[in-house]
């Protein structure tokens, strides 16, 4: 019995090691941006924005803890519930806004425009909204070379060369 704890024990032993040799980080030094330096120019907009509504709701929340903190008989406490639950409501139908507006790829100037009370309302004038905003252009079709491209000579023996290999 020894023989064989000590057998599986020299098994596992090489196992373990490339184990931890992969566990631990390989240090490369490259060249590319990353974080944030890698998105696009409209991703980094829309991170902003988002970070920036993220930081508007942590300061509304601390100041509803405020408001209930600082609440001392029922008649407070209701006034900062009502307070909370009013905008509450707000921040959901501008979530339901904004959902309707990109399901109908309205533009963010529109979807703050969107009126109605529930969300078929809301589909109903993103419907009509929509008729009138254009459709996005397509990426360029140029299909092949530009003039641009090359160094500007062309050498008909040297394409034949290239066509042949």
């Amino acid at each position: 019995m020894t023989e064989e704890t000590s057998t599986q024990a020299e098994a596992t032993t090489p196992e373990q090691e490339q184990t931890s040799a992969a566990d631990q980080p390989v240090s490369t030094e490259t060249a590319e941006p990353s974080g944030e330096d890698a998105l696009p120019e409209w991703a980094r907009k829309e991170l902003a924005k988002v970070r920036g509504e993220a930081a508007n709701y942590r300061t509304r929340l601390r100041d509803a803890e405020s408001k209930l903190g600082e609440a001392k008989d029922p008649a407070e406490i209701e006034a900062a519930v009502a307070e909370l639950k009013a905008q509450n409501a707000e921040l959901e139908r501008s979530i339901l806004r904004s959902s309707v507006a990109r399901r109908h790829e309205l533009p963010d100037d529109l979807a703050d425009a969107l009126r109605g009370e529930d969300e078929a309302a809301l589909e109903a004038h993103a419907k009509v909204l929509a008729k009138y905003v254009p459709a996005p252009l397509p990426p360029s079709l140029g299909g092949g070379l530009t003039p641009d491209d090359g160094d500007g000579e062309m050498d008909p023996r040297k394409l034949a060369r290239l066509t042949r290999r």
